[in-house]
């Protein structure tokens, strides 16, 4: 304690023996290195790391589990990623798993909390969109993808997101599934892949 003195009651100021056992007690325990460890590993979600960023996850709402799709099966693809390749280059659907758990890491999970936390305070522009997807995808994000990633409006009540590539399953279930991307209020999204 930085003045422990003001802690004891008057009644007990004349004690010598209750002097010497506080004295003692504040030199042999130091709580700043556990409050310093605490802000560390949990408040600070730029130096979190384990169960400070799962906290920091349930704070924002976002999970650190995606689903991620097991095979690629004949059929329609869906917004999970898990099926839709044409006839000829895929099996049918026999029952399988078709996702799987992937948790992210400490690093990528943490970029993708600040972006949910970007994503709450959004006020839904095109502008804070780019930068949410500059964030992810951008050459320094989460999970870079090859070409530009960007959010276009369609005028018409739409909006569309843009991506440079093929995005791999992770990168699907982010979009997809997180709930990171931000889609205005009566406004339909829809993902293109070049």
């Amino acid at each position: 304690m930085e003045n422990f003195t003001d802690t004891i009651m008057s009644q007990f100021s004349n004690s010598p023996t209750l002097w010497q056992l506080i004295a003692n007690f504040d030199t042999y325990i130091d709580p700043s290195a556990n409050i310093d460890r605490f802000y560390d590993l949990i408040w600070n979600v730029n130096t979190a790391v384990g169960y400070g960023l799962d906290v920091w996850g349930r704070i924002v709402g976002v999970g650190r589990v995606l689903q991620i799709a097991t095979f690629d099966y004949f059929g329609m693809k869906g917004p999970s990623g898990a099926s839709g390749l044409p006839f000829d280059q895929a099996i049918f659907y026999n029952g399988q798993t078709l996702t799987a758990n992937y948790a992210l890491l400490d690093d990528p999970y943490r970029t993708l909390i600040l972006a949910k936390a970007l994503f709450n305070i959004s006020d839904g522009t095109i502008s804070s969109i780019n930068q949410i997807l500059i964030n992810l995808f951008g050459p320094t994000g989460l999970l870079p993808v090859a070409g530009n990633s960007y959010c276009t409006d369609g005028l018409n009540m739409t909006i569309t997101y843009t991506f440079g590539s093929i995005l791999n399953h992770v990168q699907e279930a982010i979009v997809y599934q997180s709930g990171v991307l931000p889609r205005p209020a009566g406004v339909a999204a829809t993902v293109v892949q070049l």
